[in-house]
């Protein structure tokens, strides 16, 4: 697995060498304990604790009356059955959870995540709404229920052991190893978190955001991912099956420069969403009620390009060719949105302002005439538009100023010109007739047609 990076030294404490024993750097406390600062002197607790090797505490010690209540409640025996925990419906403060790890297991302190030997604090159906819990070492906590293979369990004890925390702060936290198992973590800010090997099965994300999370071998069945931000996460190995991507309205989580890894994505349905939530964003005119600059327009479309066009390639690596075009074909259109965007940008050169704008009405042709190869049907349908186009024209002027051409002979006459085969029968015809002129025009448009349906059609299959 990859070394994390990034991260504060909370989660990511060093062992260091006892006694020629690797020893945790949140050991035991010192025997003999330095004065405590005062109750409000906040910047001196935060300066104490480093010097105690605890750097990862900010919050003032908890009085004696709290450490007391913390103690009985954490010797009380779990039982699933009754869905009774030690901290079960308790509010919890993050100074609250800062003594729990300190004192963890007779001051040993919080574990490493690869202490497989040891177990996390226990913090099942306890309460941690919008609590700072930001770059705690919180590997290996409990926070749902334990699954046991083959022993049923209810909707009611899943329920009673899943920890509360919507909308916590727990960005650049570790919490690798952990049981989160329908835990409730929606809106929370898991920016940077360190979730490896974490059982997420059954939990709620929605609106939570996963920016640079590390996911690698986490397990996220069932789990509800429904408008969280999944950008930059990284899911090597990770667990999709029957996840939760797309809300009521069949919008998915944003997706941009996500690392899939080889995390098998064929367990997603992916037929349930229309839109991905880069795209969602990039389409709405505000943000937090606040009309966007072009500038902010064209780097939202811009990612929601990359987004499709990312998850399209690793679709169709992994055969899943027909989701990997819908996907693809999402990434051209949303292409020609930038073009337009970025040739009326202020500011900018204007043979870079003509250039966009070039690209962007040959990106209109391209979707028009074959949907950039994958719509071939349009293709078929301007081949019929242009033949009986100009089979009125043909028929027309040949009324107006001859030959007289029937209405079968001018579809026929305009069908070959298509091809630049035209002909007319007998000699009765000359080379600056109307007749004539549109033919070659006609021509002209049947070459172009074909050259960009084949050039489309060859690009998209074989990605040239």
């Amino acid at each position: 697995m990859s070394k994390p990076h990034g991260r504060s030294s909370s989660a990511s404490s060093t062992p260091v060498k006892r006694n020629g024993k690797a020893a945790s750097s949140t050991a035991a406390l010192p025997q003999t304990p330095a004065p405590r600062p005062a109750p409000d002197d906040r910047d001196a607790w935060k300066a104490f604790w480093a010097a105690l090797g605890q750097p990862w505490r900010t919050e003032p010690e908890i009085d004696s009356n709290r450490q007391a209540e913390l103690a009985r409640c954490r010797a009380i025996d779990p039982d699933i059955e009754q869905g009774i925990y030690p901290f079960s419906g308790m509010k919890l403060s993050r100074a609250d959870v800062e003594w729990l790890l300190a004192t963890h297991e007779s001051k040993h302190g919080p574990i490493h995540w690869s202490q497989q030997e040891r177990e996390g604090i226990d913090l099942r159906g306890a309460d941690l709404r919008r609590v700072n819990l930001q770059g705690l070492p919180l590997a290996g906590i409990h926070g749902g229920l334990i699954w046991f293979r083959g022993k049923p369990e209810t909707a009611e004890q899943r329920e009673a052991a899943a920890v509360h925390l919507e909308e916590a702060d727990l960005s650049r936290a570790d919490l690798r190893g952990a049981n989160l198992r329908f835990a409730h973590l929606e809106r929370a800010d898991l920016y940077w978190t360190h979730l490896e090997r974490a059982d997420l099965n059954g939990a709620y994300l929605v609106g939570a955001d996963l920016q640079w999370a590390h996911l690698e071998r986490a397990y996220l069945l069932d789990a509800h991912l429904e408008d969280t931000d999944l950008r930059r996460i990284r899911l090597d190995s990770a667990k999709l099956e029957n996840v939760v991507l797309s809300d009521g309205n069949h919008v998915s989580p944003q997706f941009a420069d996500i690392q899939w890894g080889n995390v098998n994505l064929a367990v997603v349905e992916w037929s349930q969403m229309k839109m991905l939530g880069d795209e969602q964003q990039a389409r709405q005119e505000t943000r937090e009620g606040v009309v966007k600059s072009k500038a902010v327009r064209l780097k939202e479309y811009e990612q929601a390009v990359r987004a499709n066009r990312q998850l399209g390639t690793v679709l169709q690596g992994q055969g899943l060719n027909e989701e990997a075009a819908r996907f693809a074909y999402r990434a051209q259109v949303l292409q020609k949105t930038v073009f337009r965007i970025q040739s009326l940008q202020s500011g900018i050169a204007l043979r870079k302002r003509m250039q966009s704008l070039g690209a962007w009405l040959f990106s209109w042709f391209l979707f028009l005439i074959a949907g950039y190869g994958y719509r071939p049907s349009r293709s078929f349908l301007a081949y019929l538009l242009v033949i009986s186009g100009f089979a009125t024209v043909y028929y027309l002027l040949g009324h107006a100023v001859g030959p007289t051409l029937s209405p079968l002979g001018a579809f026929v006459f305009s069908m070959t010109s298509f091809h630049g085969r035209g002909f007319f029968p007998g000699n009765n015809i000359s080379l600056d007739n109307p007749l004539t002129v549109f033919a070659a025009l006609e021509a002209l448009v049947g070459l172009i047609i074909e050259v960009t349906f084949i050039a489309t059609l060859t690009q998209r299959f074989f990605n040239r």
